[in-house]
């Protein structure tokens, strides 16, 4: 029988892609269970070189012999959004104020970069998920 290792964490970090350091927030948070910071930050890094300066999704299972691996999401959606729309932030009332509008073809592009881990079963699923997360920014989907 294969030796299963226990997990006693998962983390979830926005990290700046190619940038990491052993300063917060991932050498704090990584400090925290003990693990190996440059055993994440150079392979990361290089993993991410490609998003250069944006934001990435990080996702950090912790073992109990204090390994970890580690998967990469990529850019957030509200990220997305707001780089399509271009908008610097989302409204603080959405139901009120809007900030911008998206279009049904700019949320089919982001659809096709997110699809892998939306829980949609179409692509029209995944822009009914990228739509209502537009909506709560306060922009205004249109068609």
């Amino acid at each position: 029988m294969a030796d299963v290792k226990k997990k006693i964490g998962s983390l979830k970090l926005r990290i700046p892609g190619g940038k990491a350091t052993a300063g917060p927030p991932v050498g704090s948070t990584l400090g925290q269970w003990g693990l190996n910071m440059m055993d994440f930050i150079n392979p990361f890094n290089e993993a991410t070189k490609e998003y250069q300066g944006k934001d990435v999704i990080v996702h950090i299972s912790v073992y109990e012999d204090r390994s970890f691996d580690w998967v990469c999401l990529g850019r957030p959606v509200d990220d997305l959004i707001r780089e399509k729309v271009n908008i610097k932030k989302g409204s603080g009332k959405p139901n009120v104020d809007k900030v911008g509008k998206i279009t049904r073809a700019q949320l089919e592009e982001i659809a096709e970069i997110k699809k892998d881990q939306l829980n949609a079963v179409d692509i029209d699923g995944a822009v009914k998920i990228i739509a209502g997360t537009a909506r709560s920014m306060g922009v205004e989907v249109e068609g």
